[in-house]
């Protein structure tokens, strides 16, 4: 398949992808970040963006104007086409504002089952402030993760342990200066046959519970060193911290909003790169319905993902052509080529964009 980028309605592109490009359940990771239900008008001006509504002056980028039931009906019709795009080991994150997030939780369990919700992710956005209002400060917004089914792609995320993490975690030093800790090498329940539940140097597990892995890998890990025995017999599994690569993902992100942003939707890089290589495999189609300045794409690309972006704003697609022309080709990232598709409810224009060429030709009429 080859990378898309389509400007249009996303209702009618979404439609464009099942019926055209026969995309059914092939697409392995949604994200996308919709309005946010504000009431407002969001500008650039002088060639900057911001997160709020700003200059009347300003060129718009984006309306932001459907608010309460209006605005869960949008996002239902999109979502419920996206999950026919979705394929069985897929996910889907949705970026959402806090005042109206929680609504969009409860039709996303309806339209995705509440059984597939993962994650209610808060992102802390921007510093503290200090507006006078009755109110505690708001520096968060939300990320909803659904999967399509049990089985989805997962790349277990883990980041780096910090100076603190690492006295705190592996207070333990061996003979050579390793730090470590030692956890239990039994676990809750009791097997009634089979080696976990077999003597280990004459002791047995705990009761109501069984040793962890099998006594051969007990036997191997008390030759390696690698079980301490407390002063009263009991033994634990030693864990280096030079060993381990690093500590699980939590669910608070703090990916704090760009200062200067090319398009006021724009999402911190390290924040698409996560879910990206998380969510996603190599060869893997990324699907952004609501693209913005193209970030998602950007990172997609970056990590060997196909990508297919959909937004209506002018502005928007400009400013994601840009995104897209700045990739730096390297050993292991090529530049992107991609179709680029406009969707004007009747006759659809396909220009494959390829070594910074363009060509134009008329698809079949889409309606």
């Amino acid at each position: 398949m080859e990378n898309l980028l389509i400007k249009g309605d996303n209702i009618n592109a979404l439609n464009f992808l099942l019926k055209e490009k026969n995309l059914k359940g092939k697409i392995d990771l949604i994200y996308i970040d919709p309005p946010f239900a504000t009431n407002g008008n969001f500008t650039i001006t002088d060639g900057r963006a911001t997160t709020i509504s700003n200059s009347k002056t300003g060129k718009l980028a984006y309306s932001d104007k459907l608010v309460g039931t209006e605005f869960i009906e949008f996002l239902r019709e999109r979502l419920i086409l996206l999950k026919e795009l979705l394929s069985d080991k897929g996910s889907i994150y949705l970026h959402i504002d806090y005042k109206i997030g929680h609504y969009v939780k409860v039709m996303m369990d309806e339209v995705f089952g509440v059984e597939n919700f993962r994650n209610d992710i808060t992102r802390i956005k921007c510093n503290p402030k200090n507006f006078k209002r009755i109110g505690y400060g708001n520096i968060k917004d939300m990320i909803l993760f659904y999967t399509k089914s049990k089985n989805p792609i997962w790349n277990e995320p883990k980041e780096p342990y910090t100076r603190e993490d690492i006295v705190r975690l592996f207070p333990k030093k061996d003979k050579n200066g390793r730090r470590y800790t030692t956890v239990p090498i039994h676990a809750p329940g009791e097997t009634q046959n089979g080696n976990s539940s077999k003597p280990f140097k004459g002791i047995l597990p705990p009761k109501g519970r069984h040793w962890r892995t099998d006594i051969e890998t007990l036997e191997k890990w008390d030759k390696e060193g690698l079980i301490e025995w407390s002063s009263t017999g009991n033994p634990r599994k030693k864990i280096y911290v030079d060993e381990r690569d690093g500590k699980r993902v939590q669910d608070i992100w703090e990916f704090k909003d760009l200062q200067y942003p090319t398009y006021p939707t724009e999402k911190n890089q390290g924040l698409l790169d996560l879910i990206i290589k998380t969510s996603s495999n190599e060869e893997s189609i990324v699907l952004d319905a609501f693209c913005g300045s193209g970030t998602t794409l950007k990172s997609a690309h970056s990590f060997g993902r196909k990508w297919i972006g959909i937004d209506k704003s002018d502005l928007a697609i400009e400013a994601t052509k840009n995104k897209l022309k700045g990739i730096s080709e390297n050993l292991f990232v090529e530049k992107p080529k991609y179709e680029y598709i406009e969707i004007n409810e009747v006759n659809p224009i396909t220009m494959v964009i390829s070594n910074g060429r363009l060509s134009a030709k008329n698809q079949n009429i889409y309606e």
